[in-house]
């Protein structure tokens, strides 16, 4: 097995959430060519899935953090990925969450990681706020937000001339 050294590994009651492995890949790329993952900017093209799979990996060479790896401690499957996210361009920090397999959905697994790695972003790298962009439409995401505590701002962003609701958490004290 090849990882990165010096990654954190968070526990929470029943995921692992870890730095990506070179296993996960084949899991992350069926989401990304799935029509679930066009809501966070997949396609059906292998290449860009692996430019994309590598830069959750640069991300923590060179930003020092990124979205984790979720790992069901059960069955040891990789199931999705959540957690602190700032790429270049970005406005402000944001913690993302996506669950690669559509049977997982609906089991919280999501709210359990995204908080998990909130709280970690606070405490760990000294963030003060953050935010989730969301695309409209992603019903599900929104809901999750909301249920993280983070609220709507009026004013959404752009990312590759698309629209992103922005949905602002509670800080580390619990303020928004």
């Amino acid at each position: 097995m090849i990882a990165l050294a010096g990654t954190p590994v968070l526990r929470t009651e029943r995921l692992v959430l870890r730095a990506q492995e070179p296993s996960d890949f084949e899991a992350y790329v069926r989401y990304y060519r799935s029509e679930r993952g066009r809501m966070t900017g997949g396609s059906d093209d292998r290449s860009a899935a692996w430019k994309s799979f590598c830069h959750l990996t640069g991300h923590w060479v060179h930003r020092g953090y990124s979205m984790f790896t979720l790992v069901e401690r059960d069955s040891g499957l990789p199931v999705g990925q959540a957690g602190p996210w700032a790429p270049e361009g970005w406005p402000e920090p944001e913690i993302g969450w996506m669950l690669w397999d559509a049977a997982r959905e609906g089991l919280g697994y999501a709210r359990e990681a995204a908080g998990a790695a909130r709280h970690w972003a606070y405490e760990t790298l000294g963030w003060a706020t953050c935010v989730s962009y969301i695309k409209p439409g992603n019903d599900r995401s929104i809901r999750l937000a909301e249920r993280l505590g983070a609220r709507l701002e009026p004013d959404p962003v752009q990312f590759s001339g698309k629209p992103y609701l922005v949905y602002r958490h509670p800080g580390p004290g619990g303020q928004a």
